[in-house]
């Protein structure tokens, strides 16, 4: 029986690929703008760039919702 890697079980349920600033407004419900001035302002999710190009780490997504929850829960 073989066991799912530390990776694996980490990105249960994540896309297999980096998100971009469209999907991140989708997926929070927000115009694209708002994702933009998260960025400026380093108060969203954070990102990388690629070449010209804003990526979002799904992982790295979840952990700052995870984050932002708890700090609401506190």
């Amino acid at each position: 029986m073989a066991t799912a890697s530390a990776t694996t079980r980490l990105r249960a349920g994540l896309p297999d690929r980096y998100l971009t600033p469209d999907d991140i407004a989708a997926m929070f419900g927000v115009p694209l703008e708002t994702v933009y001035g998260w960025r400026k302002k380093r108060t969203g999710p954070p990102g990388f760039r690629i070449g010209k190009h804003l990526r979002y780490d799904p992982a790295t997504v979840h952990a700052w919702v995870n984050a932002r929850m708890a700090d609401n829960a506190a």
